[in-house]
């Protein structure tokens, strides 16, 4: 990526919940068309991480920038109209919204000059879900509803997609049915940052991969790296 400017630059973030300080220095960098993961043990930061690219935690120091502009001092919602899409940790669909409604609940136009995302893209991305447009997002299964939350990410037309663990909880047909649609949106050439426990699907899909630590990232490489580095594993990520 040498001479490339970052979609996504991370510097020397720091943030926390309160008193308690989770981030000490994150330093993170996405370009234009990668895919990301972000791993890391439970509780050393991934999805505080994520929360403070999003604002909805403080960046307590450093700074995020996005195409170019600073956005941690940015309301949530500015920080997502710029361009950031967010399949959350637990999916937080609307549960009494029907499948059609949390589609378009959030939908944007694209305006970067890419093919848009509408509904009829969505659904054939995840045909499951043309099959529940009228059931609401409480009586959609958890596979069911990770599908939506990933559709209604895709509505706001977004030039990162951040999707905090992909896959968790999910039985392995409907796992495979999110592999096969991330497939398609990489070769789509959006980017993706990702968390999931899934190290083997992790390394298949992504370019670049970052290990935290207590809140630092302690590592971070290539693919062709990280496999070359055994220790990796078993000092950052069993359990």
């Amino acid at each position: 990526m040498k001479g490339q400017t970052p979609l996504l630059d991370v510097q020397s973030v720091q943030a926390g919940y309160g008193v308690s300080q989770v981030l000490f220095g994150i330093d993170l960098k996405i370009y234009p068309g990668q895919c990301v993961s972000l791993q890391g043990r439970n509780g050393m930061g991934k999805t505080t991480t994520i929360r403070t690219i999003m604002g909805e935690l403080p960046c307590q120091q450093g700074q995020i920038v996005y195409a170019g502009q600073r956005i941690d001092k940015l309301d949530t919602f500015r920080i997502a109209r710029l361009g950031i899409g967010l399949v959350p940790e637990g999916r937080q669909i609307f549960p009494n919204l029907t499948v059609w409604e949390n589609l378009i609940a959030t939908a944007r136009k694209p305006t970067h000059g890419t093919t848009g995302w509408d509904q009829t893209r969505v659904l054939s991305l995840f045909p499951r879900l043309g099959e529940r447009m009228r059931n609401f997002g409480n009586q959609l299964s958890g596979g069911e509803q990770q599908m939506l939350a990933i559709g209604r990410a895709l509505m706001t037309n977004p030039k990162l997609l951040i999707l905090d663990e992909a896959t968790e909880g999910l039985a392995p047909v409907i796992r495979e049915e999110i592999w096969k649609a991330l497939d398609v949106l990489r070769a789509d050439g959006l980017s993706i940052l990702i968390t999931d426990k899934n190290l083997k699907q992790l390394l298949e899909r992504c370019d670049h991969h970052y290990i935290v630590e207590k809140g630092v990232c302690v590592w971070h490489g290539g693919t062709a790296d990280f496999v070359a580095d055994p220790s990796l594993r078993q000092r950052y990520l069993a359990a």
